[in-house]
Formats: C-alpha cells, sequence, structure tokens
C-alpha cells in the first residue's frame, strides 16, 4: 500500500512539473500551443488542457499591473471616500513632473463638462494657468467666462485671475468678464462701496451663477497664507489664523479643517464671489498636486468645497490616508 502511494505522489509531482513546464513555455518563452505540442509530444488538445488546468489549479497566475491600473483604483477610491463626481490621476510622484501632467488632467476635465453655454469662473495662481495653457483652442461662442475673486496687482500679471480670465476666454473663443477690483480692500467700508459698483457687482453676480468653477488652494505656511495674502497678513492676522484653526483659503475665503468658512478680519475687505453660494456650483474642479497643500485640499474636499478633482499619486495616496 504504501509502494502504491509513493508511485501515486511521484506521478502527481511528474505532472505538476509538466504543466509548470507547457505553462512557462507558453507564457515567458512565448511558444504556441502547437509548438508545445511538438516539443513534449502531446496532442495540440492535451496541452490547452494542460494550460487550463494549470490556472484552475493556481500553478498560472494572471494579474494586470499596468500603471494606469493602479491610478484607476486611485481615482475610484478617492471619488468614494470624499463624494466626488469625477478625478483624473497622473502618473507622477514628481513635483516638476506633476506641473505638467495634472494641468492636462484638469484641462481634460473643464472640456468633459463644458456644454454650449457654460458660464466658468477662474482663480488665480499658477495651477489656473498651467491648465489654461493645456487647453487646446475651442470653438464655444456662446459660453462665458469671468473672475471669481479680485487681482493681486502682483509682479506676475500671467498668473494673476484677469489675465487668467482673459486667457480662458481665448481658448474658449468666447466673451468674459472681468473684475477690475483689488482682492482686498484698506478697509471694511471701501470694500462695501466697491462692490456696490454696477458693474463689480453685475460680475460677483455673474460668478455666483457659474456652471463650472476652476480652482486652486491655498494652505497655511509657518502662520501665513502665501502670496495672495502676502501683503495684508501682519503679526496680528497670522495670530487670528492659528487661534481660529484655520488650515487653508479657497478663492479668497479662509477655511478650518472641515472646510468651513473662518470669518477673519480680512473678510469684510475681500472681494470675491460669496462663499455660501460657492457650493452651489454644479463643478468646481480642484487642481493641486504638492504635497504641502495636502491637509488644505483636504478640507475642501471634506467640507463639499470641490466636487473634481485633477492631482497627482503622491498627493491621490496621501488624501487617502488622511482621516
Amino acid at each position: 500500500m504504501f509502494k502504491d502511494s509513493a508511485l501515486a505522489s511521484m506521478q502527481t509531482r511528474q505532472h505538476i512539473e509538466e504543466l509548470i513546464r507547457v505553462s512557462q513555455m507558453y507564457y515567458d518563452e512565448g511558444f504556441n500551443q502547437s509548438q508545445i505540442a511538438g516539443e513534449v509530444g502531446y496532442s495540440r488538445s492535451s496541452v490547452s488542457r494542460m494550460l487550463t488546468e494549470a490556472r484552475e489549479t493556481g500553478i498560472v497566475q494572471i494579474t494586470i499591473g499596468h500603471p494606469l491600473q493602479r491610478l484607476q483604483s486611485l481615482e475610484e477610491n478617492l471619488r468614494n471616500k470624499y463624494g466626488l463626481k469625477t478625478v483624473r490621476v497622473a502618473y507622477s510622484y514628481d513635483d516638476n513632473i506633476a506641473s505638467t501632467l495634472v494641468p492636462q488632467c484638469a484641462a481634460q476635465l473643464l472640456v468633459e463638462n463644458l456644454k454650449p453655454d457654460s458660464l466658468i469662473v477662474t482663480s488665480t495662481g499658477t495651477p489656473m494657468a498651467a491648465t489654461i495653457r493645456a487647453l487646446p483652442p475651442l470653438d464655444y461662442p456662446r459660453a462665458h467666462v469671468t473672475q471669481m475673486l479680485g487681482s493681486l496687482s502682483s509682479a506676475n500679471s500671467l498668473t494673476d485671475s484677469p489675465e487668467i480670465c482673459r486667457m480662458m476666454a481665448e481658448r474658449l473663443g468666447c466673451a468674459y468678464s472681468l473684475l477690475p477690483a483689488p482682492l482686498i480692500m484698506g478697509s471694511a467700508e471701501v470694500a462695501q462701496a466697491v462692490r456696490s459698483e454696477k458693474l463689480i457687482a453685475m460680475t460677483l453676480a455673474l460668478g455666483n451663477r457659474a456652471d463650472i468653477a476652476i480652482v486652486g488652494v491655498g494652505a497655511i505656511r509657518q502662520g501665513h497664507s502665501g502670496r495672495i495674502f502676502h501683503s495684508f497678513e501682519d503679526a496680528a492676522v497670522a495670530r487670528e489664523l492659528q487661534e481660529k484653526g484655520v488650515v487653508g483659503h479657497i478663492c479668497g475665503h479662509h477655511i478650518d479643517m472641515h472646510g468651513n468658512h473662518v470669518r477673519t478680519s480680512l473678510c469684510e475687505r475681500t472681494i470675491s464671489i460669496d462663499f455660501e453660494r460657492f457650493r452651489d456650483i454644479p463643478l468646481v474642479i480642484g487642481v493641486a498636486w504638492e504635497t504641502w497643500r495636502a491637509r488644505a485640499l483636504h478640507a475642501c474636499l471634506v467640507g463639499g468645497l470641490m466636487s473634481a478633482l485633477a492631482t497627482n499619486q503622491g498627493m491621490a495616496e496621501l488624501l487617502l490616508d488622511m482621516d
């Protein structure tokens, strides 16, 4: 009996070795089934059955390992976690590469969601300018583009909101409306007077009815909000931001870690579309890739301030790990 058992075991081992050999010839060495049959002395139908058996018994395990599969998985997980309508993740961990690929993703999202009469509002900053440069020339004469916040009067006008608004309208072949006012006024009284000016009031009202918004996100670093608030944040404002738990800002509005609007001493002086109306925009495309913005971007996502996202693999993985 022991002899019969040992013989059966030996035959099983030999059969498995044959399955492995046939599988390696087919999957690793590129032989077709007829060629394998000639090599091993079996019929072609026998080789076919052996390959099927190898897959069914786990000798052969086929996996899909293209990087696109990983990106699709990240996109799906981000959609599910943050309740987003659509996501594009660029295959990059490097910020320099992402600075080209992510705006291309954002431009693709915009093109996919444009309608002939879309009203689009634009923000300010390098991600916005790069996204517009990635847009192909289009023909949407009934569309309209407008600023969502005042200008910075910065040295680099190419990343300021008036020029970004103009460039997008040029790409879309449509009209545009500028917001001829600085982002931050000297006092709340002056800001109120400016908002009452007919042209500015009309532009802000137009922005509040937008169909699509394209935005970046600002983050608090070393106690300050970055370039757009640089001239207005002194030590007292920095202390106020810290005490109120501000983590970032979007469209000139400061937010906490939950994406709630935090009213600061700058609010009454800011020229921008209404924060509460911002959530009513059907599609808000966020564009970000630098990981130091992750906390602020996470706040925007959990607060429902963005409904679409263009980012890169490094940022996507970081966002998925955040609570």
